[in-house]
């Protein structure tokens, strides 16, 4: 006998609806057991649901039932993150308000979902386009801002004209944006910034606590992005300026080679020399129409040199200023000082390029691969200071 769907679940879910069954009380008592199951938000497109939706949202219903029936009091909402270009652009193609579109879209989720039977407090609907839900986002930017942690910086961002608006480098796809295909193009511009970097700690130890794949945690400690390092200033051969960059290995000092900047450098321009400047800017131009995505999981490792130079601090050697996709600007200074010997991307940039490559420190092969483990230093000395000997930490504090 064949399951008989629509006689069962439209019961159910008829009962589950007038007796607000996966309501959660609004005062739950201290000694009672507590859980919130949060999915993410869809964004309600005219297309209604597809397949990843119910994937997703099936997982953590059973998570939710499953812990409901262990005597938890289970918080599981639902809401729509309503804001967007999608929404933006249908209005001024049809003439048609965007609340319009938008509250029959969420119509047609709200009941596609309802049908699926999961479990949601529907009590707790979330609209992001509500003036009762935003009105708290804008509270709370208001007190980042009051406490210094919101501020505004000249950031290097992907411009689309056609939309007129600025895109994340997910929107952003092989030099067009992902909605429209329309041409972009890599600008600076005054941007809110939040400083996220202050709660680095916070953050990275509260991971600890989770019951996550460990993955998924690796990818969460990358996007926090804390290290811990130096900054260091390389004086411009024949330039009265100098390059900023930060490093977490400054006992590397010695090995240091080579110089890179990113496309986006705002000394880049100043630093290449006539004979160059033409390759640097071609080479430039082909790199701004990558996303720092693309950039980042590239094998190959491309750049051109400047065609200037400057100083190590440690030994007063000239080294050469090359400019490469793979130095982001939005890490650190945008400019490296590369060490090819013992950093994995810089000895695939030197290979290719066929620059120098000098260990300081033992342990490996560098004719084979760069050793990027811990070893006693060598070729690290000048008349001021001694690192050779001194293994990695100890090196560091020296």
């Amino acid at each position: 006998m064949a399951y008989p769907f629509h006689e069962i679940e439209n019961k159910w879910q008829r009962y589950w609806e007038e007796h607000q069954t996966f309501r959660t009380p609004d005062e739950v008592p201290d000694e009672e057991e507590k859980f919130y199951v949060l999915d993410m938000f869809p964004y309600p497109s005219g297309s209604g649901l597809h397949v990843g939706h119910p994937e997703g949202y099936t997982a953590t219903d059973i998570v939710a039932r499953y812990k409901r029936k262990r005597g938890y009091n289970v918080l599981h909402p639902m809401g729509w993150d309503a804001f967007g270009l999608p929404a933006e652009q249908y209005a001024l193609k049809t003439n048609t308000h965007p609340r319009e579109t938008t509250e029959k879209n969420i119509a047609q989720f709200k009941r596609q979902l309802k049908r699926l039977g999961f479990s949601y407090d529907w009590q707790r609907e979330i609209n992001t386009t509500d003036p009762d839900y935003y009105k708290w986002t804008q509270w709370i930017f208001l007190q980042l801002y009051k406490k210094g942690l919101a501020y505004q910086s000249e950031e290097p961002v992907w411009w689309c004209e056609e939309l007129g608006t600025v895109l994340a480098n997910e929107e952003f796809i092989d030099g067009k944006s992902e909605r429209g295909g329309y041409p972009c193009e890599r600008v600076p511009m005054r941007q809110w910034v939040l400083k996220i970097t202050d709660y680095a700690d916070r953050l990275l130890e509260g991971l600890e606590d989770l019951n996550w794949p460990e993955s998924t945690k690796e990818m969460q400690r990358n996007w926090v992005g804390r290290s811990e390092g130096a900054n260091v200033y390389f004086d411009l051969a024949d330039m009265d300026d100098s390059l900023e960059v930060y490093t977490t290995r400054p006992d590397t000092l010695f090995g240091a080679t080579y110089m890179v900047l990113a496309p986006e450098h705002e000394l880049l321009d100043e630093i290449t020399t006539g004979e160059h400047r033409d390759e640097v800017e071609a080479y430039r131009e082909q790199a701004l129409q990558k996303g720092e995505r693309k950039r980042k999981q590239e094998d190959e490792k491309t750049g051109v040199f400047t065609g200037g130079h400057a100083v190590n601090p440690v030994n007063g050697e000239e080294i050469p200023i090359w400019v490469a996709d793979y130095v982001l600007a939005s890490y650190g200074t945008g400019a490296i000082m590369a060490v090819p010997a013992h950093d994995e991307r810089d000895y695939a940039f030197a290979e290719t390029c066929g620059l120098p490559i000098r260990e300081v420190v033992e342990g490996g092969d560098i004719d084979e691969e760069a050793y990027v483990g811990d070893g006693p230093h060598v070729n690290s000395a000048n008349e001021g200071v001694s690192l050779n000997g001194l293994h990695n930490e100890e090196a560091k504090e020296r």
